[in-house]
């Protein structure tokens, strides 16, 4: 077998990765009645437990090549069982959302041995939102909100920071209002997997389905 032909398995080079996972469990009798109340359950017991950022996930768009692209963003919301994030609408994310209006979404916790699969179609919050968000959030983070064109090319990091000091400057004597171009978007689920790692490999895979606005509940295979 020659170099380029050799396979590297990272668990046998870094044995300390490989481990089982006793943490938990989750059966039928410990699910909650609906999907938010089991995530926000979960999500609750993440910021407990002192996780950092327990409120990121990766969020998964198609382009219209079908290409798939899969990003990390923050969760900042939720109403009326929508999760709710913001973003620059002039984003490649926006693109890709525009076109293709279903997502996937991941949340990872690993110190609690957890993931949460979700599927769902996403649109843009009403504007109120958006704005309501936008005043809440720090001078700098409305600054910033102004100064980059998200997912478009700059020359340096010189370009952005000029920038930055610049409307630093301006913005001394007037108020930072919310660029059109910002704002929230809602991801609307119909499927929950709620994943609990187990000894052996032998992991709790409990799912939520919208079936005629009803949650249909099952269990799957690990």
């Amino acid at each position: 077998m020659s170099d380029n032909d050799s396979i590297i398995f990272i668990d046998q080079i870094y044995e300390s990765i490989r481990k089982d996972y006793t943490a938990n469990t989750l059966t039928e009798d410990k699910l909650l009645e609906t999907p938010i109340k089991q995530f926000y359950s979960w999500l609750e017991e993440a910021y407990q437990a002192g996780l950092a950022e327990p409120n990121a996930f990766s969020l998964a768009t198609c382009d219209q090549d079908q290409q798939p692209n899969i990003r990390t963003v923050l969760l900042k919301a939720i109403q009326n069982e929508k999760l709710i994030f913001f973003s620059n609408y002039d984003s490649q994310k926006a693109k890709e959302i525009a076109v293709n209006n279903k997502v996937s979404v991941l949340f990872f916790w690993p110190n609690l041995e957890r993931q949460v699969r979700i599927q769902a179609t996403i649109e843009k919050t009403p504007i109120e939102i958006s704005e309501t968000y936008f005043e809440s959030r720090p001078f700098v983070s409305r600054l910033g909100a102004l100064v980059s064109r998200q997912s478009t090319r700059i020359e340096s990091r010189q370009v952005i920071e000029d920038q930055m000091k610049e409307l630093e400057r301006k913005s001394l004597v007037k108020k930072v209002t919310r660029p059109d171009y910002w704002g929230g978007y809602q991801i609307t689920p119909f499927y929950y997997e709620f994943w609990q790692g187990r000894r052996s490999r032998l992991h709790d895979r409990l799912v939520f389905e919208l079936k005629d606005k009803n949650w249909e509940t099952y269990r799957l295979s690990p």
